[in-house]
C-alpha cells in the first residue's frame, strides 16, 4: 500500500482510499481529497512535515500523519 507520504516531489498520483475514522477522515474529505482525485506533490519541508500538494487547482499543506491516511496509486 502506497500512501501520499511516500510520493516524491514532482509526482502526480490518484487517491484510491481514505483511511482513518470520524472527524479526521471528514476533515481530509472537506479539503477536497476524495477517491479518484489527482494530487500533485509540490514540496516537502526539510524535516518532512508538512507536505505541500496541489489538489483541485489549489495548494494545500498536509501533516505527515494525515498524508499517511491517504492511499494512492500512480496516475
Amino acid at each position: 500500500m502506497k500512501t501520499l507520504r511516500d510520493v516524491k516531489v514532482g509526482q502526480t498520483v490518484t487517491v484510491v482510499k481514505l483511511h482513518g475514522e470520524g472527524a479526521v477522515k471528514r476533515r481530509i474529505m472537506d479539503m477536497g481529497i476524495t477517491r479518484r482525485t489527482s494530487v500533485y506533490v509540490r514540496k516537502v519541508a526539510p524535516l518532512g512535515d508538512p507536505i505541500e500538494v496541489t489538489v483541485r487547482n489549489y495548494e494545500l499543506s498536509l501533516r505527515k500523519a494525515d498524508a499517511e491516511m491517504i492511499e494512492v496509486e500512480e496516475a
